[in-house]
């Protein structure tokens, strides 16, 4: 079965560049891609213990009749094929219901907001609980279209670092894409700790085989190790679920990367599985 992607588009300038950035994941993962066109500027993502109602910022009405064209012609240039997505259930007669069985989706920083509001570090709150709730990574597009030459896991000993950590090693070897890790050593944080952990999950050999490098930076400032970080990798961050969400994504290491780099994102919520 062919893993796939669920990407809701934008017909403007910027809803291009992120269905750009859908298109390249697509094609390096070997990823069938879903197209859902907004007819309504609201739509509900039912989750195993959660309800998500995405409240979709307007431009994504913006004229609905040639949008399905410019997905064809975005499309058949990269050379993927596209299913539109058709919602068959509404809860109420203007409320899709979207499925969740995806294996990822890809959302830009925010869905509800103009995107000329849209600072780069801000990531929406609809976004943020789609990340928190949903059984998929989801894709986190940069403001441009931007290739990717590599993948950067933030790497810290969490539960959740150890999902990043093989998704990572998964979208890694799919994309024939080196992986390296990036590790903050802070008080409880260290190398020796991290490969103690690694032996204990029996990740060791697995490690060893699937990460080209392992940066362990030493700052007082979190921002002044980003710099370490290239510029042209995809990053893959672990989310908290224990409430941290509500207001700052991530906890506080991952507040300041998400709102630091320029790169795209991958975000692991609580509740992801690995493909």
């Amino acid at each position: 079965m062919v893993n796939s992607l669920l990407h809701v588009f934008r017909n403007n300038a910027f809803g291009r560049e992120t269905f750009l950035q859908s298109l390249y994941f697509c094609k390096k993962m070997g990823f069938s891609l879903r197209v859902y066109i907004p007819r309504h500027s609201k739509f509900l993502m039912y989750f195993e213990n959660e309800v998500t109602q995405v409240d979709l910022d307007q431009s994504y009405l913006t004229d609905p009749n040639t949008a399905q064209e410019h997905v064809e012609a975005l499309a058949k240039e990269a050379g993927l094929p596209v299913d539109f997505l058709i919602p068959r259930d509404f809860t109420a007669s203007t409320l899709p219901d979207i499925p969740t069985t995806f294996e990822c989706m890809c959302c830009p920083r925010s869905m509800s907001d103009k995107t000329s509001r849209i600072g780069l570090g801000y990531v929406g709150p609809r976004v943020r609980k789609i990340a928190v709730a949903a059984p998929f990574p989801v894709l986190v597009t940069s403001m441009c279209y931007k290739p990717w030459n590599s993948i950067a896991v933030f790497f810290g000993g969490s539960t959740n670092a150890f999902k990043a950590l093989s998704l990572g090693l998964a979208l890694s070897k799919r994309a024939g894409m080196p992986l390296d890790l990036f590790t903050l050593e802070e008080n409880s944080v260290n190398r020796e700790i991290l490969d103690k952990l690694i032996f204990e999950r029996e990740m060791t050999e697995t490690v060893e085989k699937g990460v080209r490098n392992w940066h362990v930076l030493k700052s007082d400032k979190m921002e002044n190790c980003l710099y370490e970080v290239p510029s042209d990798a995809l990053t893959v961050l672990g989310a908290y679920g224990h409430g941290v969400i509500r207001e700052a994504l991530f906890g506080s290491n991952m507040e300041i990367i998400q709102s630091q780099i320029v790169n795209n994102m991958v975000i692991v919520g609580p509740k992801c599985r690995v493909f």
